[in-house]
């Protein structure tokens, strides 16, 4: 079979499709191969996505308390016309076991913040509005009704959903998982990915150059955008250009791996053998989508070739930048059943000017500015092997399909790194 269907023929999957017809195949693959759930501990939660909705089973307060230090009171005690007013001293709550006190009329308790209310208080004075007398509390500024009094589920109630399947794990997601005494969470487990580069230009960083070669700044760029997601890759040895040796590797990590990512020959030259190896042992969902950078992407099932899915992303540097950020992290969210991250927009700093029909994935300087405005600066340098450039942005700028130019002050969207 060849590389690349001949011009007249109809591939028996989806070939030079447009972005969002990519996305909508990468969004129905992740749900087909979605990850089972695991329990882990709220130390190790951080991050991974949740995978059943908490609901409360308790009252958040589970009872009223004070939201300062200062004396827990009768509202009504206190003077009609603002002038101070005394109220004897009854005891003292602290943040704790509560004491069962009771404020009567005339009495005030001593409370400190977090502290059970006492029966029959309303209000809460702060300590500095007040002045003490022996056994006495002068209240010299007179709080509000229900003042600095935190009432017992405010925040939440029993039966109430407090976070939602899909959900990411973040500090204060799992702090509130721990204030329901929640010691343990059902999270999607995170996939295992297998991290390869290929070509026989590729020398390992540290190593001296020859003539015609290159390093292998890929994989490790790749390594870090995986890690970047919580991930913990596994890289391994640069693939030659050789079919028996390059089926034999995918065939070992395609058993062992959720994802298989691969960088460069995906394209359609005499030693891009991917697209070939994977049409004849796998199911390729996608290939050559209409985006710039990184056409040539491919997403398959790897088949004979294991139960692992086959993300193969083109070789040029910022190909693999921007298929990583675009469909990569798609399909790696969606395997999670992680909620569909917030579109950013932002308005172009500068004038573009858009030549090709392909949707396009600029570099960028993303910025929000003194007024609440967010900016985003192009980077002239938009070669796919420009990786300077890349290094010096840190969004991606979508550009829609078509030629067009783009006034300063237009609304875009960014995808930040």
């Amino acid at each position: 079979m060849p590389a690349s269907p001949p011009p007249d023929a109809t591939p028996d999957f989806p070939f030079r499709i447009p972005f969002a017809d990519a996305c909508a195949i990468v969004d129905a693959v992740a749900a087909e191969h979605r990850l089972q759930p695991q329990t882990v501990s709220l130390s190790r939660a951080q991050g991974h996505v949740l995978a059943r909705d908490v609901v409360a089973t308790l009252a958040q307060p589970p009872f009223d308390n004070a939201a300062m230090d200062g004396f827990a009171l009768r509202h009504a005690d206190l003077s009609a016309d603002g002038t101070p007013t005394r109220l004897h001293l009854a005891g003292e709550q602290f943040a704790g076991p509560d004491v069962e006190l009771r404020v009567d009329a005339g009495t005030c308790v001593r409370i400190t913040t977090g502290a059970p209310l006492p029966a029959g208080a309303d209000t809460v004075v702060m300590k500095e509005n007040t002045a003490l007398d022996d056994d006495h509390v002068v209240v010299q500024l007179a709080p509000r009704s229900g003042q600095h009094v935190r009432r017992a589920g405010e925040d939440s109630r029993a039966g109430d959903r407090l976070l939602r399947a899909g959900d990411t794990l973040t500090p204060a997601r799992i702090g509130l998982a721990a204030s329901q005494g929640l010691a343990q969470l059902d999270v999607v487990r995170r996939p295992t990915v297998a991290v390869f580069a290929t070509g026989d230009e590729l020398v390992e960083p540290g190593m001296a150059l020859g003539p015609g070669q290159i390093y292998n700044s890929n994989r490790d760029q790749l390594m870090a955008l995986l890690r970047a997601e919580g991930l913990e890759p596994v890289a391994f040895p640069t693939l030659p250009d050789d079919a028996a040796q390059v089926t034999s590797a995918l065939r070992h990590a395609g058993e062992a791996f959720d994802l298989v990512l691969t960088c460069g020959g995906v394209s359609a030259g005499e030693k891009d053998l991917l697209p070939e190896l994977l049409q004849r042992r796998g199911r390729v969902r996608v290939w050559k989508v209409m985006m710039k950078p990184g056409m040539p992407v491919l997403l398959a099932e790897g088949g004979t070739l294991g139960p692992a899915l086959f993300l193969c992303l083109p070789g040029n540097p910022v190909s693999v930048l921007a298929t990583w950020l675009a469909l990569g992290r798609r399909l790696v969210d969606g395997l999670q059943g992680r909620a569909p991250r917030p579109v950013r927009r932002a308005r172009l700093a500068s004038a573009w000017a858009k030549t090709h029909e392909r949707l396009e994935f600029l570099r960028g300087r993303w910025w929000i500015d003194d007024a609440g405005i967010s900016w985003v600066e192009p980077n002239p340098a938009d070669g796919s092997h420009r990786m300077q450039a890349a290094a010096d942005s840190d969004a991606l700028i979508v550009l829609d399909p078509g030629p067009r130019d783009y006034a300063a002050g237009t609304p875009v969207d960014v995808l930040p790194y």
